[in-house]
C-alpha cells in the first residue's frame, strides 16, 4: 500500500475521535525540501467542519498518528500544514518487498479489460520519415508501452497514406525521369528513391508553371494548366478505375517505400501490431452515412451534399460526403474507427498521435461517432503534438528541404562518437563495442530529448545540446546506470540476501522514497499519455543517486551490513532506470 493508502483511513479516524467529525477524504502532497517530513497533509479543508486553528488541529492530529500509527515517528506542523516523519522501518519493508521485483512499477493486464489501440506514424508512400516522424513514432510508441504497463491490453497500428495525387506525383516523376531505376540499380533506400522522384516532380511543376505565366497565364491558371499536373490528375483517375498498368507501378513503388520504413523502424526501435492502408480504407464510412442520415445525426444539402451541424457543440458545420457522392477524409476516419472495432473486438478505446494541426478535426471526429451512438467513442483521446523544429527553420517535404529520419539518427551516432572520442574512456573496447555505444547513445539522446517535453510543446531541437553528458539529457542517466553496473561489477561479495540495516542514512531513505514513486508515475503518464512524466522521473531518481554516490561510500563501506545494503539499493535503482528506459524505447548501454 501507498502511504496515502496507509495514512487515510488513520487520519479519518483521527478527526473522528478528536472532532466527533466524519471525513471522506484527505489531501496529500510533497513535503516541501525546507522542511522534515516525508508526506504532507493540508489541514485548510478541515478548517471548513472543525473549529480550530491550524497549527492546534495539526498538532493534535499528529500526536494522535505518533501514538497509533506504527508507520509514523513524528511530525511538524507549519501553518496549515501537517509534514510526516515516516519510520526508517516502513521505508525498510517497503524496499525489501521491492528489491528483487523485477516487474515492479509494472501491472499485469487482465483479459476482462477492455483494450486501447495507438495509431502512430501514419507516413505517406511518397516520402521517407522525417524529423516531424521520428517526434509522431517516439510519442506514439512510448505511449503504447506505458498504458501496456499500467495494465492495459494494447495494439500498436497505423494508417498508410498510400493513395491520392501526391503519391501520383512521384510514380509520374519515375516514369518521366527514372529512366528504370530501383533500389537495387541505386544503392538507394526504396522510400529515399521516391521520394527523390517526389522532389523531381515538383521541380518540373514549378518551371512549367514558370513558362506558362511567362506565356500571359496568371499563376493560378499556370498552376491548374501545368502539362504535369494534369497528367499526374489523370493517372489518380486511371488508379481508381483499376487501369492494370498504373496498380502495377503503385504496387511496385509503395513496396519499395514500405521496405525503406522497415529499415527505418528497425533503427528507431518501433514496431506495429497490425496495418491499414488508405487505399482500403478510403471508401469507409460511406454506408455509416446513410445511417447517420436515418438517424438524423446527418443531414443533406440541395446539392446531395451530406454534413453533420455541430454549431449547437461550439462548432461549425462539417462535410462527411461530397456532392458526387464521393467521401471526404473525415469520412474515412469514421469508417477506419469503426472497422477497426470489427476487426479488434476487445478495442474499447482508441489514441491518435497526429500534430496538433489537426485538433479541430478531432474535435469532429470524436464528437461524431458519439451521436452515431458507438459507446467507445467516450475512450478516444487525441494525443496532440507540437511541431519539432531546427535551427534552421521549418522543413518542406515537396522541396526536399526536410530533416530525414536516417540522416538524423546517423548524425545522433556520429555527435555521440566525436563525443566519447574525446572524452577518452573507450580504449579497451572492440570496434563492436564502439559502434554499439555510439548508436545506444545517440539514439537514447534523440529520444530522450523529444519525450522529456511535454508533447502539447513545440520543440527547438538541436542535435548537439540532446547528447550532453551532463544535466537533463538521456546520456546523463544512461551514464549513471553504467557507473551502477560497475559498482555491481567490483562487488566481490554476496549481496543477495536481505539486509539487516535498522537505521537509514537520509540520502538513502530519500532514495528509497523516490523508488516508491515509479508504480504512480507509470499510472499518471499512462492516464495523461505524456513519457515526459516518466523520463523526468527518471532524471529525477537519477540525481538522487549521484546525490546519495557523492554522500555516502559504497564498496568502501565498512560496515558489511550497509555495504549490502547500498549495493542492493544501487541495482534497484539500475533496474528501475532500465525498466523506465525501457518504455520510452531507449536502451542502457552496461559500460560507458
Amino acid at each position: 500500500m501507498t502511504l496515502p493508502q496507509i495514512l487515510t483511513p488513520s487520519i479519518e479516524k483521527a478527526v473522528k475521535v478528536l472532532f466527533d467529525v466524519i471525513i471522506d477524504k484527505v489531501e496529500f502532497q510533497t513535503t516541501r525540501k525546507e522542511f522534515e517530513g516525508d508526506i504532507t497533509m493540508v489541514i485548510f479543508p478541515l478548517l471548513k467542519v472543525v473549529k480550530s486553528n491550524p497549527v492546534e488541529l495539526g498538532n493534535k492530529i499528529g500526536n494522535y498518528l505518533v501514538e497509533n500509527v506504527a508507520e509514523v515517528s513524528r511530525f511538524n506542523v507549519v501553518s496549515g500544514f501537517l509534514n510526516i516523519v515516516i519510520s526508517d522501518d516502513y521505508y525498510l519493508d517497503f524496499f525489501g518487498g521491492i528489491k528483487d521485483d523485477v516487474t515492479f512499477g509494472f501491472v499485469t493486464p487482465n483479459p476482462e479489460d477492455k483494450a486501447v489501440m495507438v495509431e502512430y506514424s501514419s507516413p505517406n508512400t511518397n516520402k521517407p520519415l522525417h524529423l516531424g516522424h521520428v517526434r509522431n513514432n517516439l510519442l506514439g510508441y512510448s505511449v503504447a508501452e506505458i498504458i501496456k504497463a499500467s495494465g492495459k491490453k494494447v495494439y500498436k497500428t497505423q494508417i498508410i497514406n498510400d493513395r491520392g495525387i501526391h503519391i501520383c506525383k512521384s510514380m509520374l516523376a519515375w516514369q518521366k525521369f527514372g529512366n528504370g531505376q530501383t533500389p537495387e540499380s541505386t544503392g538507394l533506400k526504396g522510400d529515399k528513391l521516391v521520394g527523390n522522384y517526389y522532389v523531381a516532380f515538383d521541380k518540373a511543376y514549378k518551371e512549367e508553371i514558370a513558362q506558362l505565366m511567362s506565356a500571359g497565364k496568371t499563376e493560378e491558371e499556370a498552376k491548374k494548366q501545368a502539362p504535369i499536373i494534369l497528367e499526374a490528375q489523370e493517372m489518380l483517375l486511371k488508379w481508381e478505375a483499376g487501369d492494370d498498368a498504373v496498380i502495377t507501378l503503385w504496387k511496385t513503388m509503395n513496396q519499395w517505400v514500405y521496405d525503406g520504413f522497415a529499415i527505418t523502424y528497425k533503427n528507431l526501435g518501433v514496431n506495429f501490431d497490425c496495418y491499414y492502408y488508405e487505399s482500403n480504407t478510403y471508401l469507409l464510412g460511406k454506408d455509416v452515412v446513410q445511417i447517420g442520415l436515418d438517424r438524423g445525426v446527418f443531414e443533406k444539402d440541395p446539392d446531395g451534399s451530406v454534413w453533420i451541424d455541430l454549431t449547437d457543440e461550439g462548432l461549425d458545420r462539417k462535410i462527411v460526403l461530397r456532392s458526387d457522392g464521393t467521401a471526404v477524409y473525415m469520412t474515412q476516419d469514421i469508417g477506419t474507427a469503426i472497422q477497426r472495432v470489427k476487426d479488434y473486438p476487445d478495442v474499447g478505446g482508441m489514441v491518435y498521435t497526429v500534430g496538433n494541426e489537426q485538433d479541430y478535426h478531432f474535435k469532429v471526429l470524436f464528437l461524431i461517432l458519439k451521436k452515431l451512438g458507438f459507446d467507445w467513442s467516450k475512450n478516444l483521446f487525441h494525443l496532440s503534438y507540437g511541431m519539432v523544429d531546427l535551427p534552421s527553420g521549418k522543413m518542406k517535404s515537396r522541396e526536399g528541404t526536410v530533416v530525414d529520419a536516417d540522416d538524423l539518427m546517423q548524425e545522433m551516432t556520429d555527435t555521440a562518437q566525436k563525443i566519447a572520442e574525446d572524452l577518452g574512456k573507450l580504449d579497451s573496447y572492440s570496434p563492436e563495442e564502439k559502434a554499439k555505444l555510439y548508436s545506444t547513445i545517440g539514439l537514447g539522446a534523440l529520444k530522450y530529448y523529444i519525450l522529456k517535453v511535454d508533447p502539447k510543446k513545440r520543440i527547438l531541437f538541436n542535435p548537439e545540446e540532446s547528447v550532453d553528458f551532463a544535466g537533463n539529457t538521456g546520456p546523463f542517466i544512461q551514464y549513471t546506470y553504467a557507473r551502477i553496473q560497475s559498482i555491481i561489477r567490483k562487488a566481490n561479495f554476496d549481496f543477495s540476501n536481505k539486509s539487516k540495516m535498522v537505521v537509514l542514512h537520509e540520502k538513502e531513505k530519500e532514495l528509497v522514497k523516490q523508488l516508491e514513486l515509479f508504480p504512480e508515475v507509470i499510472q499518471n503518464a499512462a492516464q495523461h499519455h505524456s513519457p515526459a512524466l516518466l523520463a523526468n522521473f527518471t532524471y529525477d531518481l537519477v540525481r538522487e543517486y549521484n546525490s546519495f554516490y557523492q554522500a555516502v561510500p559504497i564498496l568502501g563501506e565498512e560496515d558489511l551490513e550497509k555495504k549490502i545494503f547500498r549495493v542492493q539499493l544501487s541495482k534497484k535503482v539500475a533496474d528501475t532506470i532500465a525498466a523506465s528506459f525501457s518504455l520510452l524505447g531507449i536502451n542502457v548501454p552496461e559500460r560507458m
